[in-house]
């Protein structure tokens, strides 16, 4: 399989034009890196080529970095205790790069579209980085976002153009930027209009054959800012780096330790030894199983679920045209404007005139803080102009999509669900946002069931990345498809369940929250519980997420469930805590006062009237205690949930839980953490959680055998090749 095609012009210049087969953008995988090395001996040896320019051949950009859908094949046979095997396999792509800049030949770069992870380090080993002045350019390393860093040189390449400081703020965040900021950076050299780039490539390489030399290799290199452990600016940036890097992973992560430790070490060093230390590091981070768990749920798994992995076969395509958004709130003004953003055309109904319109000024408030930043008032008056305020179910005619997001009661969505279908019919998939109500009961107020859904969205709509699709027990496969089409409109990633009470994403994330009320209850200190619950890597303890979400809101569901289910309602502590805080009138910060204290215009901080209500227990738990509490918590309600077929799949289980309530997100996934510590150590514990703390820690059945036959939730990779 040919990835490069080579030609040569008459004036000795060699274009390298990247195009993978069967990929949408280009990556790096072997038949790349066996092409590219080819190519350089090809530049090197052939003195009748002078320079060589090296661009894309796909309209998507020119390259998106490794192809980390075949991240094993990085693994060679029996690596795993190998680390000489492995660091010998991780150096193929720095050795190549350093080929590269090290030719003797002017290497140019000619950048249209997305340049990003291994496809900028490409970039940066050649002598001239060329890119489109087009603002939908871009460019940077985002490897840390997947639990990796840069391993092509990236690390000592960044730093030794910008400076440390510049270099770590970019590479830490894994930020990504565009062609004005990039040339800011220096880390390219020259802006073109769109098309343009090769011609400038090669105009800059007739203009200068004798620029073959990386300033980095040249005699008298001075690095940016300075470097070394004698340097003031360079220690007291580790210091920073290092403190805030702790802050923010909680030492959670390998990535970012490695990355500093790389960069740290290899740029006081000879760039030839500088990157034979970054793959060092960088071999470690992949031979650890949270590099792999990381990669697989936030990249491969997400991409799959964004480009229809659950999405029913040999339907035909039915994107929503025009949306009928019932309900003005926060969530309803959340969707239509993301709607709207994505083209669609929506009528955005509530009861009242004037919430109506408040819905569609929410857009507007919204979609204002992007102006200057790909938003013009123009695009923004255009969109606004998609969003019609009503109060009228006449006006809901011609729409093909309906989402309901009104008061969760299910009479009042039942008297709006019926009122829907007298204008539109039950020929209309109609979805409802609820997030605990099973969808099959609200079904029953549509005609046709299996044309109702849930799609439940998360709060604020505009920057919650994931849509949770219920699956009732009547829905069909024509709107489980018209739901996807519509969430891969708007951008978003979504997962597939089936109908349970709280669904999947609510009901797991309530046991975190529950479980720290549960502690509370039993007299544990609330800074314990919460500073434990962010060293688990959640993002914010639970009784300040509980006042995110409301404790009111809380104590309205536990009513409802009580109310439904009656004798088998199990009631708990977590119950007790609830109730005296609504009492109490502390239902969160909807009220500015909670768990915490929100005065205003002051940081929050923990009421101190906590001790007082629930009194410290003499003996305080261990922080290990806690955070196996919590976390097994979460843990096992995850296990049900696949156990009784609410998740089919543990891909949907790990990407609904990290984008869903923010579960730690080194962990891969509650599953890709449960298949790490084994399936037999797992159960081990909740058993004497059990043992300790009552039945909500008891391990499922499906759990037992699994852990008895060494089963795993994902395919162990011997399967996989024996398939």
């Amino acid at each position: 399989m040919t990835t490069i095609q080579f030609d040569t012009d008459a004036d000795g210049i060699a274009t390298l034009t990247i195009d993978v087969p069967g990929q949408s953008m280009n990556v790096i995988g072997p038949d790349f890196i066996a092409d590219l090395s080819a190519a350089i001996d090809r530049i090197k040896s052939e003195d009748a080529i002078k320079g060589a320019v090296i661009c894309s051949g796909k309209a998507s950009g020119f390259m998106g970095g490794m192809d980390l859908k075949n991240m094993q094949s990085m693994l060679p046979e029996g690596s795993e205790g190998n680390m000489t095997a492995l660091f010998e396999k991780t150096f193929v792509l720095n050795d190549l790069f350093r080929r590269l800049e090290t030719c003797g030949k002017p290497i140019a770069c000619a950048i249209e579209g997305t340049c990003v992870g291994g496809g900028f380090e490409l970039a940066l080993a050649c002598h001239r980085r060329i890119v489109a002045d087009d603002s939908k350019v871009q460019l940077g390393l985002p490897e840390i976002l997947v639990g990796l860093f840069p391993g092509g040189g990236g690390s000592q390449r960044f730093p030794r153009i910008t400076g440390v400081q510049t270099a770590l703020m970019y590479i830490l965040q894994g930020k990504l930027f565009r062609p004005q900021e990039a040339l800011g950076l220096k880390v390219v050299d020259e802006l073109v209009p769109s098309g343009n780039t090769v011609a400038a490539a090669k105009t800059w390489l007739k203009a200068n054959p004798a620029a073959s030399v990386q300033p980095w290799d040249q005699k008298g290199y001075r690095f940016p800012g300075g470097a070394g452990g004698f340097n003031p600016a360079f220690v007291q940036t580790f210091i920073g780096a290092t403190a805030m890097t702790m802050k923010q992973t909680q030492r959670n992560l390998n990535g970012p330790l490695a990355l500093l430790s790389a960069v740290y070490e290899g740029v006081t060093l000879p760039m030839d030894r500088a990157i034979r230390v970054e793959s060092k590091y960088f071999a470690k981070v992949i031979a650890d199983p949270q590099a792999r768990n990381m990669v697989r749920t936030l990249f491969v798994s997400k991409q799959a679920a964004e480009r229809g992995a659950r999405r029913p076969k040999d339907l035909p395509k039915a994107p929503t045209k025009k949306l009928a958004m019932l309900g003005a709130g926060m969530m309803g003004a959340g969707v239509a404007t993301v709607s709207a953003q994505a083209g669609i055309d929506v009528v955005l109904l509530d009861r009242d005139q004037a919430y109506a319109e408040k819905g569609k000024e929410h857009a507007r408030g919204v979609l204002s803080k992007r102006l200057g930043k790909g938003m013009t008032p123009e695009k923004l008056e255009a969109t606004l102009a998609r969003i019609t305020p009503t109060t009228d179910f006449a006006m809901l005619e011609g729409c093909d999509f309906v989402i309901e997001a009104v008061f969760e009661d299910t009479a009042i969505k039942a008297e709006v669900t019926k009122k829907v279908e007298a204008v539109l019919g039950a020929d209309t998939i109609f979805g409802s946002n609820t997030s605990t109500l099973p969808i099959t009961g609200l079904a029953h107020a549509w005609s046709k069931p299996e044309n109702f859904i849930g799609v439940h969205f998360f709060s604020p709509v505009e920057k919650m990345p994931l849509v949770e699709i219920i699956v009732g027990e009547k829905t069909g496969p024509e709107a489980i498809a018209k739901a996807l089409d519509y969430v891969a409109q708007i951008k978003k990633t979504p997962i597939v369940v089936n109908d349970s009470r709280g669904f999947y994403t609510s009901r797991c994330f309530g046991t975190y929250v529950q479980e720290g009320a549960e502690l509370l209850a039993e007299g544990v200190s609330a800074p314990l519980i919460e500073n434990v619950g962010k060293q688990l890597g959640m993002p914010v303890g639970p009784l300040a997420v509980s006042d995110e979400v409301s404790i009111e809101l809380g104590y309205k569901v536990m009513t409802a469930a009580k109310k439904e289910l009656g004798d088998a309602y199990v009631h708990s502590a977590a119950d007790d805590v609830m109730t005296k805080m609504v009492e109490m009138d502390r239902m969160g910060r909807k009220n500015a006062k909670g768990y915490y204290d929100y005065p205003e215009g002051g940081k929050k901080a923990l009421w101190p009237g906590l001790a007082e209500t629930f009194p410290l227990a003499a003996e305080q738990p261990s922080p290990e205690a806690v955070r196996e509490r919590l976390l097994y918590r979460q843990l096992i309600e995850c296990a049900r949930c696949f156990a009784e077929g609410v998740l089919e799949t543990p891909e949907d289980g790990d990407i609904g839980a990290i984008f869903g309530w923010g579960f730690a997100p080194w962990t891969g996934g509650p599953f890709s953490h449960m298949d790490t510590v084994g399936l037999s150590k797992v159960v081990e514990t909740l058993d004497a959680l059990t043992a300790k703390h009552g039945p909500r820690f008891a391990p499922t059945a499906q759990m037992r055998e699994m852990a008895a036959s060494g089963a795993t939730f994902y395919p162990k990779a011997e399967a996989k090749k024996a398939a």
